[in-house]
């Protein structure tokens, strides 16, 4: 087996209501590749929120009284916290500087994925501007896939991606948090291993897999690469979620 990943080369600053595809086969010409069955696109979810829109200005946002007194204790600016609690289901926990929310979306995650780095708003310079994630990473990826495939005639995946911290592991991993055509579990109950053992609970989160291999590709900071075209990927394409990945409540040990 070979995996290969490739950055696509001079992919622009985004903008709301940029070209994707374009963008997408711009970066593919350029990187000399040539879509077949099988290939998958990651995204970084920044360009997608970009696309989309998805920006904030903090100096509109009025944080409510309940907001206000929450944001003094955890020590965070109460705009961003307003809007950290508007894209959230619930608060998991909270510590001076840290808030840890379940998204809207579902997983858990700190600050609700709200980004600040690599951010910057149309308008006046000393504008606070924030980027929320997308509003259905599923459905952007499915409509992302199906231009893709009917402008190249390849059976493809799309992936989006964003960095998340993780329970007793320090640093930030790409995780998936949007993905069509694609698996984002590959479940191997009932196979053998090496001795000829009948795997009995194994379920492989390959999404999250990839995502990090294609997150140590795209970096995190000045690197201007944020789609990963990805050749090799060891398991069969099909329909797939983000629900797959997503444990369910009462199987959450940390909750």
């Amino acid at each position: 087996m070979r995996l290969i990943l490739t950055p696509l080369p001079n992919i622009p600053i985004v903008q709301f209501g940029d070209d994707l595809i374009e963008i997408i086969f711009h970066g593919l010409t350029q990187g000399n590749i040539i879509l077949q069955d099988g290939d998958i696109l990651v995204l970084a979810q920044k360009i997608i929120s970009k696309a989309e829109g998805r920006w904030v200005n903090l100096d509109l946002v009025q944080p409510s009284e309940s907001t206000i007194k929450l944001a003094n204790k955890i020590e965070k600016d109460p705009r961003l916290v307003e809007i950290i609690l508007r894209e959230s289901n619930q608060v998991v926990r909270t510590r001076p500087g840290t808030i840890i929310v379940e998204h809207r979306l579902g997983f858990v995650c700190a600050n609700a994925g709200i980004d600040h780095s690599n951010v910057a708003g149309d308008g006046d310079k000393n504008e606070e501007w924030i980027l929320l994630l997308p509003e259905n990473p599923d459905a952007s990826a499915k409509a992302i896939r199906k231009k893709l495939e009917e402008k190249s005639g390849a059976q493809l995946g799309v992936m989006i991606i964003d960095s998340h911290g993780r329970a007793w592991r320090e640093g930030v991993v790409g995780v998936a948090i949007g993905l069509a055509g694609m698996p984002g579990l590959v479940d191997m109950r009932g196979k053998s291993d090496l001795f000829g053992y009948k795997l009995k609970i194994t379920t492989i989160g390959a999404a999250d897999e990839l995502a990090a291999a294609a997150s140590l590709v795209m970096g995190q900071a000045d690197e201007a690469t944020p789609i990963v075209h990805v050749r090799g990927f060891p398991y069969p394409l099909r329909d797939g979620s983000l629900k797959e990945l997503l444990r369910p409540k009462e199987q959450d040990l940390f909750r």
